[in-house]
């Protein structure tokens, strides 16, 4: 998105001040409560955004190719409210801050795209605190099932392309290791789900909106 939209006389400028960054699985990126120092453009693997809710960890949001990270330290303060750590080998393009934010006065056409990401995301976070507070865990489950067929897709042998632990999922879906074993083990039983070690296949994608109704 960032070079895609940055106006051509701008690119070389990008060049000279970007890193490209190679991270491990199960590495951060950024953490929760440091200051911030830039932003992040996810150009190949999986990224798990989330932070501390109590003494449990909850997952915010994935990200993936294409995707961007980091931004939500952007403010007054500039601290990372977040954490941002590798679910598989990464590599993203790291963008200062100065430099990030001189970007925007420049390139009005990736300063108007960021605008429109950041209303979408905070219609997507609101989504998700009223989803905590009154769907069921079970629609929770099954709705999280769905965002992450939505956003990544499927492989040709049908399951969705991305491998996640159950803690994972249950830090997604908001609730624990054990509810999330329970759940999927019920709506494989209903045959919903096809369920085969960390690959999850949807079986009946209406039978699983149906349960994020049930409140």
């Amino acid at each position: 998105m960032y070079c895609q939209l940055c106006i051509a006389e701008w690119l070389p400028a990008i060049d000279v001040n970007r890193q490209v960054l190679h991270i491990k699985k199960g590495e951060l990126l950024f953490k929760e409560g440091d200051v911030m120092t830039g932003i992040y453009f996810v150009n190949s693997g999986t990224v798990k955004v989330h932070k501390q809710w109590g003494q449990k960890e909850l997952i915010v949001r994935f990200a993936k190719d294409g995707d961007i990270v980091g931004h939500r330290g952007l403010g007054a303060d500039s601290i990372y409210p977040v954490s941002g750590t590798a679910l598989e080998n990464v590599t993203a393009c790291f963008i200062p801050l100065d430099f990030f934010m001189s970007s925007l006065k420049i390139n009005y056409d990736f300063m108007q795209r960021l605008l429109l990401f950041f209303a979408e995301e905070l219609k997507q976070s609101e989504r998700k605190m009223r989803n905590m507070a009154h769907m069921s865990v079970k629609g929770r489950v099954a709705n999280a099932l769905l965002i992450l067929k939505s956003k990544f897709g499927v492989k040709p042998d049908g399951h969705i392309d991305i491998l996640l632990s159950r803690q994972d999922l249950a830090s997604y879906a908001g609730t624990t290791y054990e509810t999330v074993f329970r759940i999927m083990s019920d709506l494989a039983e209903q045959q919903l789900l096809k369920v085969d070690g960390k690959k999850i296949t949807v079986l009946n994608e209406q039978a699983l909106q149906m349960l994020t109704l049930d409140e």
